[in-house]
């Protein structure tokens, strides 16, 4: 299914305004961006989402990006191509 660039282009700035919320997102965490809570003497610290998680989803968000930008500037979707060498 062939997309217009119009889509394209689309779909990467969304793709790239996701990416920044999560990189945001990272920051906040590693700055200490935890809830506590304490009961009497016993106190638990923990993250809204998993850090790992968050870092994930950077890593995919950075190549569904970088594809969408291949297609923008090459007009095509990448190809997978085999050849298959044969002896007569």
């Amino acid at each position: 299914m062939a997309r217009d660039k119009a889509t394209i282009q689309r779909e990467l700035e969304r793709a790239k305004e996701r990416l920044s919320a999560y990189m945001d997102r990272e920051l906040e965490m590693l700055r200490g961006g935890v809830q506590s809570y304490g009961i009497g003497s016993r106190n638990v610290a923990r993250y809204n989402m998993d850090l790992t998680a968050i870092r994930n989803a950077i890593k995919d968000l950075q190549n569904e990006i970088a594809q969408l930008e291949g297609e923008l500037g090459s007009g095509a979707a990448r190809k997978a191509v085999a050849v298959v060498p044969r002896d007569w």
